[in-house]
């Protein structure tokens, strides 16, 4: 089990194929590699058109964020780091739903470069795939990042973010660098995307080896966003949600496999249902929060959806 989550991880995040059960050949993920690679970026569905750019003073890592952070007039940005499937050093890989997420007025960032899409650079060595590419310690140095651009004169971030509106999240092998995060105090919520820790012995890829032990770490509301039963994450997932006790947790699934909605329009469903979590854990947003609360909560009633959650109403 351990090895196929691993090679089926891989595959994702050189992909992003819809269903990773498959198993596509090796033309049809260079095909759809270059189909996705000559999508242009979307500016979001949110109220502040999103763009993506590298950060000059943030060594390997992309930001996401709203165009004309001045049109947000005293509205602060809320932070989402986010670790990238396949802990590629491709901050690219999910772009529409970053872009998703940062036009609805949060700051994004992911590690790595761009190295997909528009405005991608080479790499040095163009055989490399990028993969196991970066490192969980790299969501924890953007956050150091954002908070000190946040108090740092002539920063275009100058007292616009807010210090307690964090969010931790990432995808497939993400989730993990994310979850090795939990313990950051600076957080105040967690996503965790197709994603969850072995079920049976130590979690190990892309340099990384922990167990279930980390889940005590966890100190925020936390939700968990799977791809259903055909989601080769599914089960460790749904294992961290039973186990999870000590906070609230939801879990979300949409039957679409391994792959997400990430390059639906505007990243799709998943999209919109992560960002009514952070609009309602970070910004107190009732509104969006009815997508979870109570037995008649939207998603308890979409047939999307499958939801269970914990000590969450």
């Amino acid at each position: 089990m351990k090895s196929r989550y691993i090679s089926l991880c891989i595959i994702c995040a050189a992909t992003m194929a819809s269903s990773l059960l498959a198993q596509p050949s090796e033309q049809d993920i260079a095909r759809e590699r270059e189909e996705r690679a000559a999508m242009p970026d979307t500016t979001g569905s949110g109220p502040y058109a999103a763009m993506k750019q590298s950060a000059p003073m943030l060594i390997d890592h992309v930001i996401y964020r709203p165009a004309d952070v001045t049109a947000m007039g005293n509205t602060k940005l809320g932070l989402y780091v986010f670790g990238n499937g396949g802990c590629t050093d491709d901050a690219a890989s999910s772009r529409m739903h970053l872009l998703e997420v940062a036009s609805h007025g949060y700051l994004v960032i992911a590690p790595g470069r761009i190295y997909s899409g528009p405005d991608a650079v080479e790499r040095d060595n163009p055989d490399e795939t990028g993969l196991d590419g970066t490192r969980p310690e790299q969501l924890a140095q953007a956050i150091d990042w954002a908070l000190s651009e946040n108090v740092r004169q002539g920063s275009p971030f100058f007292n616009r973010i807010d210090p307690e509106a964090i969010a931790i999240s990432g995808y497939s092998c993400g989730g993990v660098q994310a979850l090795l995060n939990a313990g950051d105090q600076r957080a105040d919520t967690m996503v965790i995307m197709n994603s969850g820790l072995f079920v049976d012995g130590n979690t190990s890829m892309a340099g990384m080896e922990t167990n279930k032990e980390i889940l005590q770490n966890i100190h925020t509301p936390i939700l968990y966003v799977l791809g259903g039963p055909s989601d080769i994450a599914y089960t460790n997932g749904m294992d961290d949600f039973a186990k999870i006790d000590q906070v609230p947790v939801a879990v979300a699934n949409i039957d679409v496999g391994h792959g997400g909605t990430y390059w639906d329009a505007n990243g799709g469903k998943a999209a919109q249902v992560v960002v009514n979590w952070l609009n309602w854990q970070l910004r107190g947003d009732h509104a969006a929060g009815q997508m979870f609360l109570g037995e008649a909560c939207g998603l308890c009633s979409d047939p999307n959806w499958s939801f269970e959650k914990k000590r969450l109403d």
